[in-house]
Protein backbone atom coordinates (compact mmCIF):
# COMPACT_ATOMS: atom_id res chain seq x y z
CA UNK A 1 0.00 0.00 0.00
CA UNK A 2 2.87 2.42 0.80
CA UNK A 3 4.19 1.93 -2.81
CA UNK A 4 0.99 2.10 -4.16
CA UNK A 5 0.41 5.74 -2.05
CA UNK A 6 4.34 7.00 -3.51
CA UNK A 7 3.30 5.90 -7.19
CA UNK A 8 -0.11 7.70 -7.28
CA UNK A 9 1.69 10.43 -5.58
CA UNK A 10 4.81 10.59 -7.76
CA UNK A 11 2.13 10.80 -11.10
CA UNK A 12 -0.19 13.36 -9.46
CA UNK A 13 2.51 15.76 -8.97
CA UNK A 14 3.25 15.64 -12.50
CA UNK A 15 -0.20 16.76 -12.59
CA UNK A 16 -1.26 20.37 -13.52
CA UNK A 17 -5.04 21.42 -11.81
CA UNK A 18 -4.70 24.21 -14.02
CA UNK A 19 -4.90 22.41 -17.51
CA UNK A 20 -7.24 19.82 -16.55
CA UNK A 21 -9.31 18.02 -19.94
CA UNK A 22 -12.82 19.42 -19.10
CA UNK A 23 -14.44 16.52 -20.81
CA UNK A 24 -12.70 12.73 -21.59
CA UNK A 25 -13.89 10.26 -23.20
CA UNK A 26 -13.34 6.63 -23.26
CA UNK A 27 -13.58 3.51 -25.22
CA UNK A 28 -13.26 0.27 -23.27
CA UNK A 29 -11.36 -2.05 -24.82
CA UNK A 30 -9.67 -5.35 -24.33
CA UNK A 31 -11.97 -6.90 -21.95
CA UNK A 32 -12.52 -10.41 -24.10
CA UNK A 33 -8.99 -10.18 -25.04
CA UNK A 34 -7.08 -9.69 -21.28
CA UNK A 35 -10.03 -12.69 -20.26
CA UNK A 36 -8.52 -15.34 -23.30
CA UNK A 37 -5.02 -14.58 -22.26
CA UNK A 38 -5.65 -16.00 -18.99
CA UNK A 39 -7.96 -18.85 -20.38
CA UNK A 40 -11.17 -17.21 -18.97
CA UNK A 41 -13.91 -16.57 -20.58
CA UNK A 42 -14.54 -13.72 -21.81
CA UNK A 43 -17.22 -12.26 -19.55
CA UNK A 44 -14.21 -12.45 -16.76
CA UNK A 45 -12.77 -9.64 -19.11
CA UNK A 46 -15.75 -7.62 -18.00
CA UNK A 47 -16.15 -8.19 -14.71
CA UNK A 48 -12.65 -7.29 -14.31
CA UNK A 49 -13.03 -4.44 -16.77
CA UNK A 50 -15.95 -2.95 -14.88
CA UNK A 51 -14.07 -2.66 -11.97
CA UNK A 52 -11.55 -0.09 -13.79
CA UNK A 53 -14.41 2.05 -14.95
CA UNK A 54 -15.02 2.55 -10.79
CA UNK A 55 -11.26 3.59 -10.71
CA UNK A 56 -11.37 6.02 -13.47
CA UNK A 57 -14.60 7.51 -12.45
CA UNK A 58 -13.41 8.40 -9.27
CA UNK A 59 -9.38 9.30 -10.20
CA UNK A 60 -12.22 11.75 -12.50
CA UNK A 61 -13.57 12.77 -9.58
CA UNK A 62 -10.57 13.89 -7.38
CA UNK A 63 -9.07 15.55 -10.07
CA UNK A 64 -11.93 18.22 -10.82
CA UNK A 65 -12.61 16.64 -14.32
CA UNK A 66 -16.07 18.00 -15.20
CA UNK A 67 -17.71 15.09 -17.66
CA UNK A 68 -16.30 11.51 -18.46
CA UNK A 69 -18.33 9.78 -21.00
CA UNK A 70 -17.41 5.90 -21.95
CA UNK A 71 -18.52 3.60 -24.94
CA UNK A 72 -20.33 0.52 -23.03
CA UNK A 73 -21.92 -1.22 -25.62
CA UNK A 74 -22.46 -0.50 -29.23
CA UNK A 75 -24.71 -0.73 -31.64
CA UNK A 76 -22.65 -3.29 -33.35
CA UNK A 77 -22.31 -5.37 -30.52
CA UNK A 78 -25.44 -7.09 -30.90
CA UNK A 79 -23.40 -9.34 -33.41
CA UNK A 80 -21.43 -10.57 -30.24
CA UNK A 81 -22.36 -14.49 -29.47
CA UNK A 82 -25.65 -14.53 -27.67
CA UNK A 83 -24.11 -15.57 -24.27
CA UNK A 84 -21.45 -12.04 -24.11
CA UNK A 85 -24.56 -9.74 -24.87
CA UNK A 86 -26.88 -11.68 -22.56
CA UNK A 87 -24.23 -10.67 -19.69
CA UNK A 88 -23.26 -7.23 -21.19
CA UNK A 89 -27.05 -6.15 -20.85
CA UNK A 90 -27.22 -7.14 -16.99
CA UNK A 91 -24.00 -5.36 -15.65
CA UNK A 92 -25.23 -1.90 -15.94
CA UNK A 93 -28.13 -3.15 -14.14
CA UNK A 94 -25.73 -4.88 -11.53
CA UNK A 95 -23.53 -1.79 -10.87
CA UNK A 96 -25.93 0.53 -10.72
CA UNK A 97 -27.24 -1.30 -8.11
CA UNK A 98 -23.84 -1.69 -6.47
CA UNK A 99 -22.26 1.83 -7.05
CA UNK A 100 -25.01 4.38 -7.03
CA UNK A 101 -25.10 5.18 -3.59
CA UNK A 102 -21.14 5.78 -3.88
CA UNK A 103 -21.85 8.04 -6.76
CA UNK A 104 -24.40 9.96 -4.95
CA UNK A 105 -22.31 10.23 -2.18
CA UNK A 106 -19.43 11.53 -4.55
CA UNK A 107 -22.31 14.19 -5.99
CA UNK A 108 -21.80 12.99 -9.46
CA UNK A 109 -24.77 12.66 -12.14
CA UNK A 110 -25.38 9.89 -14.20
CA UNK A 111 -26.12 10.30 -17.62
CA UNK A 112 -27.08 7.48 -20.08
CA UNK A 113 -27.04 7.99 -24.53
CA UNK A 114 -28.11 5.57 -27.07
CA UNK A 115 -31.44 3.84 -28.20
CA UNK A 116 -32.16 3.09 -24.79
CA UNK A 117 -35.98 2.19 -26.05
CA UNK A 118 -34.66 -1.04 -27.59
CA UNK A 119 -32.85 -2.23 -24.23
CA UNK A 120 -35.23 -4.44 -21.91
CA UNK A 121 -37.44 -2.92 -19.51
CA UNK A 122 -35.49 -4.09 -16.43
CA UNK A 123 -32.47 -2.17 -17.83
CA UNK A 124 -34.46 0.79 -18.82
CA UNK A 125 -35.89 0.85 -14.94
CA UNK A 126 -31.76 0.81 -13.88
CA UNK A 127 -31.59 3.39 -16.07
CA UNK A 128 -34.24 5.77 -15.19
CA UNK A 129 -33.45 5.63 -11.74
CA UNK A 130 -29.79 5.94 -11.89
CA UNK A 131 -30.59 9.36 -13.84
CA UNK A 132 -33.79 10.43 -11.45
CA UNK A 133 -31.75 10.11 -8.03
CA UNK A 134 -28.55 11.98 -9.40
CA UNK A 135 -30.25 14.35 -11.50
CA UNK A 136 -29.80 17.35 -8.99
CA UNK A 137 -26.03 16.64 -8.66
CA UNK A 138 -23.95 19.29 -9.39
CA UNK A 139 -20.67 17.49 -9.83
CA UNK A 140 -19.05 15.06 -12.43
CA UNK A 141 -21.28 14.00 -15.29
CA UNK A 142 -20.42 10.40 -15.97
CA UNK A 143 -22.16 9.54 -19.34
CA UNK A 144 -23.05 5.57 -20.66
CA UNK A 145 -23.20 5.02 -24.05
CA UNK A 146 -25.29 2.13 -24.24
CA UNK A 147 -26.55 1.13 -27.87
CA UNK A 148 -25.27 4.04 -29.54
CA UNK A 149 -23.57 4.56 -32.62
CA UNK A 150 -22.56 7.75 -34.01
CA UNK A 151 -23.96 7.49 -37.49
CA UNK A 152 -26.90 6.78 -36.50
CA UNK A 153 -27.07 9.68 -33.96
CA UNK A 154 -25.84 11.80 -36.63
CA UNK A 155 -28.85 10.45 -38.92
CA UNK A 156 -31.73 11.09 -36.08
CA UNK A 157 -30.12 14.82 -35.67
CA UNK A 158 -30.71 15.64 -39.09
CA UNK A 159 -33.94 13.96 -39.20
CA UNK A 160 -35.05 15.87 -36.18
CA UNK A 161 -34.00 19.01 -38.13
CA UNK A 162 -35.74 18.28 -41.09
CA UNK A 163 -38.93 17.51 -39.46
CA UNK A 164 -38.85 20.82 -37.56
CA UNK A 165 -37.90 22.78 -40.72
CA UNK A 166 -41.06 21.17 -42.27
CA UNK A 167 -42.98 22.20 -40.02
CA UNK A 168 -41.62 25.57 -40.32
CA UNK A 169 -40.40 25.76 -36.85
CA UNK A 170 -37.12 26.61 -37.81
CA UNK A 171 -35.32 28.22 -40.75
CA UNK A 172 -32.91 25.97 -42.86
CA UNK A 173 -30.84 28.72 -43.02
CA UNK A 174 -30.38 29.44 -39.23
CA UNK A 175 -29.07 26.01 -38.73
CA UNK A 176 -25.47 26.07 -38.03
CA UNK A 177 -22.78 24.31 -35.73
CA UNK A 178 -24.60 24.77 -32.68
CA UNK A 179 -27.83 24.65 -33.30
CA UNK A 180 -27.27 20.97 -34.62
CA UNK A 181 -25.02 20.00 -31.85
CA UNK A 182 -28.47 21.25 -29.76
CA UNK A 183 -29.98 17.54 -31.75
CA UNK A 184 -27.15 15.57 -30.71
CA UNK A 185 -27.66 12.71 -27.70
CA UNK A 186 -24.30 14.65 -26.23
CA UNK A 187 -26.61 17.94 -25.98
CA UNK A 188 -25.44 20.31 -22.78
CA UNK A 189 -22.31 18.22 -22.25
CA UNK A 190 -19.22 20.38 -22.80
CA UNK A 191 -16.52 19.66 -25.67
CA UNK A 192 -14.69 16.66 -25.56
CA UNK A 193 -11.03 17.29 -24.84
CA UNK A 194 -9.49 14.01 -24.72
CA UNK A 195 -10.46 10.61 -25.92
CA UNK A 196 -8.78 7.50 -24.70
CA UNK A 197 -9.09 3.80 -26.27
CA UNK A 198 -7.07 1.02 -24.85
CA UNK A 199 -5.94 -2.01 -26.05
CA UNK A 200 -4.14 -1.40 -28.93
CA UNK A 201 -6.78 -0.78 -31.69
CA UNK A 202 -5.98 2.97 -33.09
CA UNK A 203 -9.94 3.78 -34.67
CA UNK A 204 -12.97 5.23 -33.26
CA UNK A 205 -15.26 2.82 -34.25
CA UNK A 206 -18.09 4.73 -34.48
CA UNK A 207 -18.34 6.35 -31.14
CA UNK A 208 -18.96 10.66 -31.00
CA UNK A 209 -17.40 11.40 -34.59
CA UNK A 210 -18.83 14.69 -34.81
CA UNK A 211 -17.82 15.42 -31.43
CA UNK A 212 -14.37 14.16 -31.83
CA UNK A 213 -13.43 16.07 -34.56
CA UNK A 214 -10.57 18.17 -32.45
CA UNK A 215 -10.36 16.10 -29.57
CA UNK A 216 -6.96 15.16 -28.31
CA UNK A 217 -6.55 11.27 -29.01
CA UNK A 218 -4.67 8.58 -26.68
CA UNK A 219 -3.89 5.01 -27.79
CA UNK A 220 -2.45 2.75 -25.67
CA UNK A 221 -1.75 -1.20 -25.61
CA UNK A 222 -2.74 -1.27 -22.00
CA UNK A 223 -6.19 -3.82 -21.76
CA UNK A 224 -8.86 -2.22 -19.84
CA UNK A 225 -9.29 -4.25 -16.91
CA UNK A 226 -5.58 -3.54 -16.60
CA UNK A 227 -6.49 0.82 -17.34
CA UNK A 228 -6.06 1.66 -13.58
CA UNK A 229 -5.89 5.03 -11.92
CA UNK A 230 -2.26 4.99 -12.98
CA UNK A 231 -2.27 4.94 -16.65
CA UNK A 232 -5.59 7.09 -16.88
CA UNK A 233 -2.81 10.00 -15.37
CA UNK A 234 -0.60 8.79 -17.55
CA UNK A 235 -2.58 9.87 -20.47
CA UNK A 236 -3.60 12.88 -18.39
CA UNK A 237 -0.27 13.96 -18.45
CA UNK A 238 0.55 13.30 -21.71
CA UNK A 239 -2.82 15.85 -22.91
CA UNK A 240 -1.16 18.18 -20.95
CA UNK A 241 1.94 18.41 -23.04
CA UNK A 242 -0.27 18.73 -26.04
CA UNK A 243 -0.65 22.42 -27.87
CA UNK A 244 -3.99 22.53 -28.81
CA UNK A 245 -4.47 24.69 -32.19
CA UNK A 246 -8.16 23.99 -33.84
CA UNK A 247 -6.56 24.46 -37.29
CA UNK A 248 -4.39 27.80 -36.39
CA UNK A 249 -1.24 27.95 -35.49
Amino acid sequence: MIFERIRKNRLLKQIDPHHLPQHVAIIMDGNGRWAKMRGLPRTAGHHEGGKSLVRVLLACHELGIKALTVYAFSTENWKRPKEEVDYLMQLPGQYIDRYLPMVKEHNIKMNFIGHLDQLSDELQEHIRRAQEETRENTGLIFTIALNYGARSEILEAIKALIKKANEDAIDVESIDEGLFEQHLMTAGLPPIDLMIRTSGEVRLSNFLLWQLAYTELYFTKVKWPDFHEYEFYRAIIDYQQRHRRYGGL
